[in-house]
């Protein structure tokens, strides 16, 4: 079978698969499965057979409220706070449940950041900082260099370099030093050169 074939039939046991849970959480309510209270304000992923496969995300009516190859993927199933997509050009962002752009996230490792301790980086105006797990700023963008929470504090660099060496880059800064998940100043500058 060509790779085509196969991309297309796995988009659409993906859509049958995303459709049918969709389906069942609708029914079953939302509520009683997640704990949350029920809005309509919650999204949820659909692929489109008709267009290729692409990916888009319809409210709890069934409205299109993001339509499909507005963005390469939509990496989240269903939310009520955040999603998370993929501008393949761009990098991995955040929106909101009106399809509004709030962030960029940070890209380790190939994927969007991972949380760690409750958080994960994002960027701003070229600038990393941390949200939650509902997609709230918790951290203002404000570095050029950080790193995950690891032991409730984070190291992180006002100024920095990025060093590339083929595929791999490092930070490099002789002002390190460790924020809490305030955000504060827990652990004041050291001269370190280089990390990552």
């Amino acid at each position: 079978m060509p790779g085509f074939m196969i991309k297309k039939v796995l988009n659409i046991l993906i859509s049958v698969i995303v459709f049918i849970g969709g389906v069942f959480l609708i029914f079953s309510g939302i509520s009683q499965y997640t704990g949350m209270q029920k809005t309509h304000h919650t999204l949820y992923r659909f692929c489109d057979s008709l267009s290729d496969g692409q990916c888009g995300y319809l409210n709890e009516e069934g409205d299109t409220i993001i339509p499909p190859g507005t963005y390469g993927l939509c990496l989240t199933d269903s939310f009520q706070t955040f999603g998370v997509v993929l501008d393949e050009e761009t990098g991995f962002w955040a929106i909101d449940t009106e399809g509004n752009v709030l962030y960029e996230i940070f890209c380790f490792d190939n994927g969007p950041d991972y949380y760690s301790e409750g958080r994960f980086r994002i960027i701003l105006d070229g600038k990393i900082g941390y949200a939650d797990s509902t997609g709230r700023i918790v951290i203002e963008p404000r570095f050029e260099a950080a790193f995950p929470f690891e032991n409730g504090k984070a190291k992180v660099a006002i100024q920095c370099e990025t060093l590339t060496v083929g595929e791999f880059s490092r930070w490099v800064s002789d002002q390190w030093f460790y924020i809490g998940k305030d955000g504060k100043t827990v652990e004041a500058p050291f001269e370190s050169k280089n990390h990552q």
